[in-house]
């Protein structure tokens, strides 16, 4: 089991936030032209919550970490724990 700090689990949400944005914005074709302007917060938001859990260039540790979440049946992905 990966133990998780609160600025690491901040960050996994927010890159899961960030993924969820891009999928539902590059999944409609009426928004899909305005990609860049939509993303643009969830992108800021994902890059500070990295860098604050010193995740910014460590994609083998936050993608253990966003496993970890994703497996977890008692942890909610958009809430805060």
């Amino acid at each position: 089991m990966t133990t998780i700090t609160a600025s690491e689990r901040a960050a996994a949400q927010a890159y899961l936030r960030l993924l969820e944005s891009t999928q539902a914005v590059l999944t409609d074709p009426q928004l899909a032209p305005y990609a860049g302007v939509m993303l643009t917060n969830p992108m800021a938001e994902a890059d500070e919550a990295l860098r604050a859990a010193g995740l910014a260039g460590n994609e083998d540790r936050l993608l253990r970490l966003v496993s970890s979440l994703r497996a977890s049946p008692t942890t909610s992905v958009r809430g805060r724990a």
